[in-house]
């Protein structure tokens, strides 16, 4: 009587730890099911907007301006919204020099901007893609006290079927906190190589 007892109670055991297991595994499976799944993709214009550059600031000439430039695709590549263009904007800004932003309040940058943006999409242009000067091309000097950097982005336009390039160089000085900051830039003489391998397209 007593070996029957002790089975029906190690039975009883075993079924208790079984639906123990089983409750763990739905309440585990349902939390796993609320998360994004892991293929989810996240938009140029997201993957800009996200960048907190208080505390993950492009630490080069090249990295400032691969950024700025990634801003300037979603400027006239992406469909964007009012409140996406503003928040564009602002975030262009902050690697611009002090001086630059002095030229302009961030209204009237915003109100030139959607001009822009307009001209291009009345002629049906947008940018395609980008490539920047390799670390070694970049120029360094100082003047005035200050520490400068040069170096080129070369922008592809799309028209339709048709493409064109716009090579520009760009100044850029370095803050008082060790930031590399956009100062100006200029259009140089338009490279006719459809061969270069361009990025971010």
């Amino acid at each position: 009587m007593k070996k029957k007892k002790n089975i029906l109670a190690g039975i009883i055991v075993i079924l208790m730890a079984a639906l123990f297991i089983l409750a763990a595994f739905v309440v585990i499976n349902k939390k796993n099911g609320d998360k994004l799944p892991e293929s989810t993709t996240v938009s140029p214009v997201d993957q800009v907007l996200l960048r907190d550059l208080k505390r993950n600031y492009p630490p080069t000439p090249k990295e400032v301006l691969r950024f700025y430039s990634d801003i300037t695709t979603c400027f006239y590549r992406e469909d964007l919204t009012e409140e996406q263009l503003s928040k564009l904007a602002l975030k262009a800004r902050e690697v611009y020099d002090s001086e630059l932003c002095a030229d302009k309040t961030e209204e009237e940058y915003l109100e030139d901007l959607k001009k822009d943006i307009l001209t291009f999409q009345a002629m049906d242009l947008v940018v395609s893609g980008y490539s920047l000067s390799s670390s070694t091309d970049v120029e360094f000097f100082s003047a005035d006290g200050f520490d400068f950097a040069r170096m080129y982005a070369n922008y592809r336009l799309r028209q339709g079927t048709e493409y064109a390039y716009i090579n520009e160089v760009f100044l850029l000085r370095k803050d008082e906190n060790g930031h590399w900051k956009i100062y100006g830039w200029d259009v140089v003489e338009e490279e006719s190589d459809s061969e270069q391998v361009m990025e971010n397209e």
